[in-house]
């Protein structure tokens, strides 16, 4: 069923837990207490918070200059969401933190393996093996701390974050990466009449991600499509293009990056919502190495 620690039994709800095979309503009561025996999930001060807080790790995206716009780089335990048009270098940034998050904890990693969920057919390792090579990696053994999985439907999208838990549960993992998460609900569902099912099943897909993201501690990278607008509002708007997912998608990132693209192989990222850090830009570039620093 997916519940492999203390916590993930702790932050789900009784409805749920009756769902599974063989647990009465009397079982899913005391496994809820005891998990929250064990789980602190009552108040605490701010102090303990921010104290939380300083200890979280934080991966480098490859570029100083994009780190410094993020305070540090991609934070683990929340949703970072990168959306813009094709070619704003949305999959190169995933591609580069795949082998940035396996870096020492002093060097801007995260000590960990990375899985990478692919629904558009654009995952390359030689990318990899090239990013590895700048940061002085053994290539072979980067590729092995990836794991990867190309999901073919939306079902499939879901299903495939139950055997990441099971994974995550087994060794150490720093990054979870969707490549895009909102493609295939592009497809799977289509016109007016499935929009509500839609972003159900959209928005319990993201709930999951942030389970993992709270149970685990990863930093998770999903990555998002954006449509053009076409009404009459579109004429006085400065730029008509707008992420997919609507509301739903906004409210589940913690964090949202508006990338576009720059001169030549420069791109610009854009902190378009954030909880804490101010709406600024930051240019970065893309080269054969992954990303970097743009230069002058």
């Amino acid at each position: 069923a997916g519940y492999r620690t203390v916590e993930s039994v702790a932050y789900v709800t009784k409805k749920h837990l009756l769902t599974v095979k063989g647990i009465s309503e009397a079982k899913a009561d005391k496994l809820l207490n005891e998990a929250m025996k064990l789980i602190p999930m009552g108040f605490t001060t701010a102090t303990e918070f921010h104290q939380r807080r300083s200890d979280l790790v934080q991966i480098t995206t490859g570029s100083k200059e994009l780190d410094k716009l993020l305070q540090g780089g991609i934070e683990t335990g929340s949703i970072t969401e990168m959306f813009g048009e094709f070619r704003t270098g949305k999959t190169q940034l995933c591609h580069t933190m795949a082998v940035t998050c396996q870096l020492p904890i002093d060097m801007g990693g995260g000590e960990g393996k990375c899985l990478y969920i692919d629904t558009e057919g654009t995952f390359r390792p030689e990318r990899l093996l090239a990013v590895a090579e700048r940061y002085k990696l053994n290539g072979p053994a980067v590729l092995d701390n990836v794991a990867y999985a190309r999901a073919f439907n939306s079902d499939h999208q879901s299903q495939l974050l139950l055997q990441a838990s099971a994974m995550m549960a087994e060794s150490r993992y720093a990054l979870l990466i969707v490549d895009s998460a909102t493609a295939l609900y592009r497809t799977d569902y289509s016109g007016r009449g499935e929009l509500a099912s839609r972003q159900m099943h959209l928005a319990r897909f993201l709930r999951t991600l942030l389970r993992l993201a709270d149970e685990f501690g990863i930093a998770v990278v999903i990555t998002n499509q954006v449509v053009a607008q076409v009404d009459g509002a579109a004429m006085f708007a400065s730029d008509p293009k707008k992420p997919i997912g609507g509301h739903i998608m906004a409210h589940s990132s913690t964090t949202r990056l508006y990338l576009r693209k720059g001169r030549g192989e420069t791109r610009i990222c854009k902190i378009y919502d954030s909880p804490c850090l101010p709406e600024a830009e930051a240019m970065f570039a893309i080269g054969e190495d992954g990303v970097s620093d743009a230069k002058d």
